[in-house]
């Protein structure tokens, strides 16, 4: 059985980008995930998030916040990756989503309630890489 901080595969790591435009929420989780053998990204905000995702490196999952700054949201970021990259996972999470009434922006979009245990985030990157979204 593989422990929290194992790599999935022994093959090589996948990519997470974590977009979260709190510093103090995004480093450790970020830095849990390159701890279990991931590349990590960071972004503060969807922009910056969809100018690492149309750079040269391949993202294979996104993990952000839906409450961000700027002009776009999590939900937004989600259906843009949607329209452009529709091989990248998409995991979306919130401190909000319990009080409101929130849709989901597609249904292969999954949704975690802050606050998250990183195992938990952990469990759910490794779920998506396993069955990634059908182009």
């Amino acid at each position: 059985m593989l422990s929290d901080r194992q790599p999935l595969s022994s093959s090589g790591s996948a990519t997470v980008l974590v977009v979260e435009d709190e510093i103090f929420v995004r480093e450790p989780i970020a830095e849990y995930l390159r701890d279990c053998g991931y590349h990590v990204l960071e972004a503060g905000d969807a922009r910056e998030a969809i100018s690492l995702v149309e750079g040269a490196t391949s993202v294979d999952v996104v993990f952000s916040d839906v409450r961000m700054p700027g002009d776009m949201d999590g939900f937004a970021l989600a259906q843009w990756l949607r329209s452009h990259h529709p091989e990248v996972s998409v995991l979306l999470t919130s401190g909000y989503y319990a009080t409101r009434q929130l849709g989901a922006p597609a249904p292969d979009v999954k949704l975690i309630e802050k606050p998250y245990s990183q195992a938990h985030v952990l469990r759910r990157i490794r779920a998506l890489l396993e069955d990634p979204p059908q182009n």
